[in-house]
Order: C-alpha cells, then structure tokens, then sequence
C-alpha cells in the first residue's frame, strides 16, 4: 500500500510542471497585464532623458500628455470593446463627426452646452448601431466598424463642406482646453478628464457587475451564457458606453484644436487599436485593465515626442511603434498559450 502511495506521488511530481523562472513571470503578466507596458513606460522616458535632457522639462511632459489626451480618451472605449472580444475601427469617424456637429451648431449661435448635448448623443447613437449589427444581425465587429468607418467619415465630410470651424476661447466647448498652471507644467482640463475616464471605468470593470460580465462574455461567451450572463445585452452595452466615452473625446478634442476640424483625427481609430494592444488588452477578449491602456497611449506618446527631440526621422517613428505592437500581440498569445 505504501508503494502504491509512493509510485502515486512520484507520478504526480513527474506530471506537476516545474515551477520555472517562465512560468513565475507568465502567472504575474497574467494577473498584472499592464506591468509589463508599465516597465516598457519607465525604461523609454529613462532612455530618452539621458539622450535628451529636454524631455524631463515640465513644458514638454504637459505637451505629451495633452497629445496623449484624446487617443488615452479614445482607447477607454476601445478597451471595453476589445474586452468583449471585439474591436471598433470606427472610433476616431465617430469622434470627429460628433465634435463637427457640435463646432458648427456652437458657430451657428446654438448654445454650448446643447451643442455638446447632441453631438454626444450622436456619438452614442452611432456606436449603437455598431452595437446593433453586431448583436442582432451577428455581423463580425470588424466588418461592421469598417463599414461603418466609412460611412461616418463620409457623413464628416459631407456635413463640413470643406469648412474648418474656429470657436473662441473661454466657451462652454473650449473649455476642455483651458490650461491648470502648476509652476512651470501646465494641465489642461481635458487631460484631467481623461484621466477621470481611466478611474471611473477601472473601478466600474473590477468592482461592478457589468464589469464582471464583460470579462466573462469576452473570455467564453457560452459559458457566461449558460452562467446566467445575458451576453448579447453586455455586448450591446459596451458599444452605448463606449459610445458615450468618444462623446466626451469629441469635446477633448474640440477643446485641444479650439475648434472642429474634418480632417483632425485621421489615424484616431488604429492609434486606439495600438494604445490598448500595448497596454496588455488581450485582442481575443476576457484579459486586460483599462490603466493598461493609458500606458499604451503614454507610451505611443513618450515615442513620437522622444524620438523627434533626438532627431528621428518620423518614418523611423511609425516603426518603432509598429513593432511594439507586434511584440505585444507577442506577449499575449505566449501568455494564452503557456498553461497553468
């Protein structure tokens, strides 16, 4: 019997996996996936610190952040698509769009704070037709955004006619522009904003239910389902507040140009893509945090700007970016294909 228990417990040791120096560092990405953008964060700026004193000064830190503001605000609604295992391509069309209507409606005399009203419930009802197709037809999210990518960049630039608007400073709708002096860094109020998209949607994914849900509906959507999870509502609910988020990214933006611009935003959708891919959002749903993706856009940032103070050319720029998002697309399936 002894032999029997020994022979039993030598099976199980020669079955159990070693516990490696790869599998540690495997089960900490995957509870942590924005530790290792955080890493990739802090030895970039170190980097281009030593090669650029310029790049630590406080005027260029608020230029970067107010350059990462509207991409950051872009990629929180981008996240709870991707979580779902879904993505927008339309997110920067729909963006602009909304901060067009609200420029030209604020230009014709409409009142600000109506202006943002409808060009936000624009944004929402836009990306609840994505939602609809996706949910109700079964259209694959990708073919859905790119088709309605076009659409909504077709409607910008009919309803623009070619006209760039200009707004005054000091109105309801530049507001997000407006600039927090703290010595020599400057804060404008639509980076703050951003940054209160990030807490308010960590918080919302970790300690609420819906949270939960759209975690379980992108990880294994027949499981969620036979769990009780109503997953085509979580999907449809994801593109509404994804929705609202890009809402408030158009008044970001039109804060941040002082206006509405038909051509502002051109590479919005796949800068969103990059940032949260980055930033340890898993491409095939269920895995990432939202923080994730503001290192990602931080770090897209850190890039363009570090890069141009050492004297890059911008196609090296491009580059450099386009292979951070193949390493961390890397990341992620070695991640998903190590098992535990």
């Amino acid at each position: 019997m002894s032999q029997a228990l020994q022979a039993s417990s030598t099976a199980e040791e020669i079955i159990k996996p070693r516990n490696t120096v790869g599998r540690r560092m495997h089960s900490v990405l995957h509870r942590l996936p924005a530790l290792s953008p955080l890493v990739v964060l802090i030895i970039t700026c170190v980097i281009f610190s030593l090669a650029n004193e310029r790049f630590v000064r406080p005027e260029n830190l608020s230029i970067l952040l107010q350059q990462a503001a509207v991409v950051g605000s872009l990629a929180v609604g981008q996240t709870l698509v991707i979580l779902t295992a879904g993505i927008d391509l339309s997110v920067g069309a729909i963006m602009v769009l909304a901060s067009l209507v609200m420029g030209k409606l604020a230009a014709g005399g409409t009142n600000g704070v109506l202006a943002f009203a409808i060009g936000f419930l624009l944004a929402v009802v836009a990306a609840l037709l994505n939602g609809l197709l996706v949910t109700r037809i079964k259209l694959p999210p990708f073919i859905v955004t790119l088709g309605t990518l076009s659409i909504f960049t077709a409607l910008t630039l009919i309803y623009a006619q070619g006209q760039t608007i200009s707004l005054p400073s000091g109105t309801f709708l530049t507001w997000t522009g407006d600039t927090i002096k703290i010595g020599r860094f400057g804060l404008t109020i639509g980076v703050i904003m951003m940054l209160l998209l990030y807490a308010v949607f960590a918080y919302a994914l970790r300690q609420t239910a819906w949270g939960r849900h759209l975690y379980a509906t992108g990880d294994d959507p027949e499981a969620a389902r036979l769990a009780g999870v109503r997953t085509n509502r979580v999907l449809l609910s994801a593109y509404v507040v994804a929705g609202a988020v890009f809402g408030i990214a158009a008044w970001i933006l039109v804060g941040r140009i002082n206006g509405a611009d038909p051509n502002a935003g051109l590479n919005a959708n796949l800068e969103s893509i990059t940032a949260v891919v980055i930033g340890g959002t898993s491409l095939f749903g269920g895995r990432g945090a939202v923080v994730g993706s503001l290192i990602g856009a931080l770090i897209v940032q850190v890039f363009d700007n570090g890069l141009a103070l050492i004297g890059v050319n911008q196609q090296y720029q491009v580059l450099a970016v386009g292979i951070l998002v193949i390493l961390a697309v890397s990341v992620d399936q070695w991640i998903r294909s190590v098992k535990s």
